[in-house]
């Protein structure tokens, strides 16, 4: 039977952990990325009960400053 020689099997075993090692942080990425797409879809659910209620106060028609808190009227 043949056998590999010790500096092929070495080859070959860090050849395999470091494989093994990028597919991981490849899947830490992957989870984090869902975590983060989850983040954002309850952000913008909340941004766009928000905005419901300041269109039912100020009006459709209206256009409010982030910075200063000022609403305007847009002229059509």
């Amino acid at each position: 039977m043949a056998k590999l020689t010790k500096e092929e099997l070495e080859s070959l075993q860090k050849s395999v952990k470091d494989y093994n090692e990028i597919k991981l942080k490849l899947a830490d990425t992957v989870l984090h990325q869902q975590g983060i797409i989850g983040e954002i879809g309850r952000l913008k659910s909340q941004f766009m009960q928000q905005e419901k209620i300041l269109i039912d106060k100020y009006g459709k028609d209206s256009s409010i400053n982030t910075q200063t808190g000022e609403v305007t009227e847009v002229k059509k």
